[in-house]
């Protein structure tokens, strides 16, 4: 029994999709650390948080779905744990409480330590994302998913987890974000284009429901080219040393993930394009890190 609430409880938090979470953390502080700023017990911090707050997210948005009458006649994926038996709806809402409360404590100490700028951060990070999924009106169902997750699951991470460590914000640490934040937007971009015909019988407002297909193969590529234009850019401008190309090693994996979205014509083919994305953005994000980190030690 213990062993099956364990694995329940794993698809539930999806990990799959944790990368999200755990990128943005890792660039912030790489980019602290290079500067000789970086905290490794506030690291420790905002990764929890940064983990807990994308768990009840998708806790929430496990709820909510199956609460809806559209939701329970989607395809039943692995982590459809209250559809499958593995978990009662109960139990579910019960977790994402626990883990936003979680993420509240985790929160306000590290507002105690660094100052209000980060209370406000938290306090729209947990808004956004409990409104994302749950409420009367989700904002993923209108339209405003990849816009939001471009801004906070970015820009505000990737700024936030800076401003932890330096308890200030440079032009540098917004460049660094905009790479992280389309590769991010690629994994959503990615999913609407899996999910397009349940999104619109349920009445859920994407680009690709707008627009269809073809575009959304298009805003897949988009991101993802100026994912890498952007870092050459950077390097090329003098803002970041050559370490930071780092993630051009992961250009494969993009070009594996781009030719999948774009010849993939069924829920299957393009839930294999999905994985692709959010190992593209685990590793870009990655050896984007570790790229900024190194070059404390060096200047090229």
């Amino acid at each position: 029994m213990l062993r099956q609430n364990v694995v329940a409880w794993y698809w539930a938090s999806r990990p799959f999709t944790l990368s999200a979470s755990i990128v943005p953390v890792l660039v912030g502080s790489a980019l602290a650390f290079k500067e000789g700023r970086a905290s490794p017990g506030l690291f420790v911090l905002a990764l929890v948080a940064s983990v807990l707050v994308q768990v009840g997210t998708n806790l929430v948005d496990e709820y909510a779905d199956h609460a809806r009458p559209e939701g329970r006649e989607k395809l039943l994926a692995p982590y459809k744990v209250i559809a499958r038996g593995l978990l009662s709806g109960a139990a579910v809402k019960r977790g994402a409480i626990a883990s936003f409360g979680a993420a509240a404590v985790v929160g306000l100490y590290l507002v105690s330590v660094t100052g209000w700028p980060i209370l406000v951060t938290c306090l729209a990070s947990v808004a956004v994302a409990y409104l994302y999924a749950g409420g009367p009106r989700p904002l993923g169902t209108l339209g405003l998913g990849q816009p939001l997750v471009f801004m906070f699951m970015g820009p505000v991470m990737v700024m936030g987890t800076y401003y932890v460590h330096a308890r200030a914000l440079t032009l540098d640490v917004l460049l660094l974000s905009v790479p992280v934040a389309c590769t991010v937007t690629a994994i959503l971009a990615t999913n609407d284009l899996r999910d397009m015909e349940e999104d619109r019988t349920a009445g859920k407002t994407s680009p690709v429901t707008l627009f269809g297909r073809q575009f959304g193969r298009w805003v897949c590529t988009f991101l993802v080219g100026i994912a890498f234009l952007w870092l050459l850019a950077l390097a090329g401008a003098g803002r970041q040393g050559l370490l930071a190309l780092l993630p051009l090693l992961a250009l494969a994996q993009a070009v594996k993930m781009l030719r999948m979205a774009w010849r993939g014509q069924d829920r299957p083919a393009l839930a294999v394009a999905l994985k692709q994305a959010a190992r593209l953005h685990g590793w870009f994000g990655l050896l984007l890190a570790a790229g900024v980190a190194l070059s404390r030690f060096g200047t090229f």
